[in-house]
């Protein structure tokens, strides 16, 4: 509700009372609406109608962190739109009926009536709530647009003429898949690709750096830091990979089914005419799904996507710990990277820094994995024709999305894209490496090689020194055969 006065909206719908309330402080006008259940106050001066004002009152849970976002709002928009184009084609509105419809809904798409959409995701699970208010505020808004383009008075009905040819089970399963398909899009995919691209980049870069490899969190092979770097990027290229195998399943839309999947009250052709509505409105290609039933009973498209993005939050985690293991110390830890100094790391610490952008990112893959636990389960919540975890489903997997793409573009922009390897500590460890005795095991053995490695970590010498002495191996032979940048490609020698 407001907490400021409002001015009185003469011209809404026929539904509204003359009559306007006002609180006992003087704060906010009302006025008296009517539903199917009776009289229901709202702010005088809001374009949402009874229903809405309905669920704003039984539903305060979450109210100030769980408010659907703008990418859903427009999604409810560019639905409204297609489907009053849609039904105009069909003869089911009036054409000037569906133009009042259709400008209010592109000013929904374009933002101007974002304060209007105030409900949170935990309400009905079909959310039928939020459709009512899209219905709402575009019937009332379409009422105002009458009065000022035409200066008469309209009844644009938010039921039998912006929800023509629908129902929540349809129109919600549909604002799933568009603001899934936007997010994704818009943020996520050029979030990844930034990283991906400068990752490459620093690989190329790094591609002769030798360092020391570690397995089981102890010395192994050399590898060189570009290969390093090259597997970070495969991983996390990998996992947007299947985000985007698996987002052409979005692109099938439940739009037409209306309440159980049949397409009870529609007029023929209108599925197929309004995701090509939709189409158009989007810019994007949508399509009539092959199973209007199953489109309103089961989400298995957001629940696969939601299981990509988390595999694609391990991939980043993997990263991002890794660069933090090597970036530890700077003295008593590894310290092969340096990393930039963002923040003071301590209150009481002078001169600590930490790798806050690594913390964060981990973070949010730790959320991410949550998020996908509760889609995951909310998937299988489906009973006969309806699934009624909707709103939350598609809540974290919005909120997936949008910590994954920020995330990513504050660990590129604050840490990638400064991390600088600290060569002459990747070198004294490459000289130090026990592991390099791996070469010498073709040309001596393995048992042989293994007492040479043994040797050399008792008596505290490197493995030249013992190979030459015990192994009977001379100095310029050994540096043939133990080459560690040679060691990072693939060979045998003879």
């Amino acid at each position: 509700m407001t907490t400021g006065r409002e001015s009185s909206n003469s011209d809404l719908t026929s539904q509204t009372s003359e009559h306007v309330h006002e609180d006992v402080d003087g704060s906010v006008e009302w006025r008296t609406e009517h539903d199917t259940l009776g009289d229901v106050l709202v702010p005088a001066g809001r374009l949402w109608g009874p229903q809405t004002q309905r669920s704003i009152t039984n539903f305060a849970i979450g109210a100030n962190r769980y408010v659907w976002g703008r990418t859903v709002i427009e999604s409810l928009g560019t639905i409204k739109k297609a489907a009053a184009l849609a039904n105009a084609d069909a003869g089911v509105l009036e054409p000037a009926i569906a133009q009042l419809i259709v400008s209010a809904a592109d000013e929904v798409i374009t933002g101007r009536h974002d304060t209007e959409f105030p409900l949170v995701v935990f309400q009905t699970g079909s959310g039928t709530q939020t459709n009512m208010n899209a219905n709402e505020v575009i019937a009332n808004r379409a009422n105002q647009l009458a009065v000022e383009t035409m200066g008469t008075d309209a009844d644009v009905h938010p039921n039998d003429h912006v929800n023509a040819s629908q129902s929540s089970n349809d129109v919600i399963p549909t604002v799933m898949h568009v603001a899934t398909v936007l997010e994704l899009n818009r943020r996520l995919f050029p979030a990844i690709d930034t990283l991906v691209g400068t990752l490459d980049r620093l690989g190329h870069e790094h591609r002769d750096l030798v360092k020391v490899g570690r397995t089981h969190l102890q010395d192994a092979t050399p590898i060189t830091f570009g290969q390093e770097l090259d597997a970070w990027a495969a991983q996390v290229r990998g996992a947007i990979e299947t985000v985007q195998h698996l987002e052409p399943n979005l692109h099938e839309i439940a739009l037409g089914g209306t309440a159980t999947g049949t397409g009870l009250n529609t007029p023929p052709g209108y599925a197929q005419s309004v995701a090509r509505h939709l189409s158009d409105v989007v810019e994007m290609s949508f399509v009539e799904t092959d199973n209007h039933l199953a489109a309103t009973a089961a989400h298995d498209a957001i629940v696969g996507v939601s299981a990509a993005l988390r595999t694609l939050a391990g991939a980043l985690m993997k990263m991002a710990n890794d660069i933090r293991w090597l970036a530890s110390g700077p003295r008593a830890g590894i310290g092969e990277l340096r990393i930039p100094a963002n923040e003071p790391g301590s209150s009481m610490m002078p001169g600590k820094t930490n790798p806050t952008q690594a913390e964060a990112l981990t973070m949010v893959a730790a959320q991410v994995i949550g998020n996908d636990a509760t889609v995951a389960f909310a998937g299988t919540q489906g009973n006969f024709q309806l699934n009624t975890y909707k709103p939350v489903m598609l809540h974290n997997t919005l909120d997936s999305i949008d910590l994954l793409a920020d995330a990513a573009t504050s660990f590129h922009d604050h840490c990638l894209i400064g991390i600088e390897p600290d060569r002459a500590r990747i070198a004294e460890y490459v000289e130090s490496n026990l592991m390099v005795v791996t070469a010498l095991a073709p040309h001596l053995g393995y048992d042989r090689a293994a007492e040479i490695a043994h040797t050399a970590e008792q008596d505290g010498l490197n493995i030249r020194d013992v190979a030459h002495s015990l192994g009977q191996v001379p100095f310029d032979v050994y540096d043939q055969w133990v080459d560690s940048l040679a060691m990072t490609r693939p060979h045998r020698a003879t």
